[in-house]
């Protein structure tokens, strides 16, 4: 019987059909069995138990998931995405999002506005406005009223359907959305870009062998040089992977102590 490598995405509903490539992709090349499950904040204690060996994670999520655990997790990879705007780095933005029929217009507008967002331990959907908003001067008290979603999609959707009347999205999730469905970028606009920030990472358990996770690194990295994995990865808006350090994460760290103190 193969071994068995457990990941868990902690990531967008959306990206789950292409991080369950990629965890497939890794276990035929290590010639192990894998199992992809969602994941939330309260799962993480799988990293110490051997539930979760890897997984994608949020960045605010690492940060406090290697601050406030003593058992740690480790980062492996971080892709980076298809498009100009990411430059060829391990980067995403906070793309605030309207209907193409709202009258706003810039993120100076939202004054008063209903702001809708998916929870309090996302970066791109949480962390990055309170910061966005500190450093104009302005609490959240700027928006009329927060309407928490529990996603970045039911967020969008809220937007679409007149219930909120912005929100800031992961530019990664939304930019797959675009892909699934060509006619949804006609009904948006964004009128904000937060960021760039670093995106969010690949990690694993510090609990699992050095030699597995360097392989599992190294066969990341080099994902894109097949051409049937590649536009697989295209389907998910990644172009690649590349490896990544702690201190790449310093930015977000940053954000969050000028916010919370």
């Amino acid at each position: 019987m193969k071994p068995l490598l457990r990941f868990a995405t902690f990531l967008s509903p959306n990206l789950y059909k292409t991080h369950e490539y990629i965890a497939n992709w890794i276990g035929e090349q290590l010639g192990y069995s894998t199992l992809l499950t969602v994941g939330d904040r309260h799962a993480l204690d799988g990293f110490a138990e051997g539930r979760i060996h890897v997984g994608f994670m949020c960045g605010l999520l690492y940060t406090y998931t290697v601050k406030e655990y003593t058992w740690p997790i480790e980062l492996v990879a971080a892709p980076v995405l298809v498009g100009k705007r990411y430059q060829g780095k391990p980067i995403y933005f906070s793309d605030v999002i309207v209907r193409k029929d709202s009258p706003y217009t810039s993120f100076d507008d939202l004054q008063g506005c209903a702001w809708a967002y998916n929870e309090s331990a996302s970066h791109s959907g949480w962390n990055i406005v309170r910061y966005s908003l500190l450093e104009q001067g302005k609490t959240l008290h700027y928006f009329g009223k927060t309407i928490e979603t529990g996603s970045h999609q039911r967020s969008v959707q809220m937007v679409l359907e007149g219930r909120a009347d912005a929100a800031a999205i992961d530019s990664h999730m939304l930019d797959v959305s675009f892909l699934q469905d060509s006619a949804l970028a006609a009904t948006l606009r964004v009128i904000a870009i937060l960021g760039p920030s670093t995106i969010p990472p690949m990690v694993a358990s510090k609990n699992l062998d050095p030699a597995l996770k360097a392989s599992i690194r190294s066969i990341l990295v080099d994902m894109h040089r097949d051409s049937q994995a590649a536009a697989e990865l295209r389907k998910g808006a990644i172009a690649r992977f590349i490896p990544i350090a702690d201190e790449h994460y310093d930015d977000i760290r940053q954000m969050t102590a000028a916010t919370f103190g």
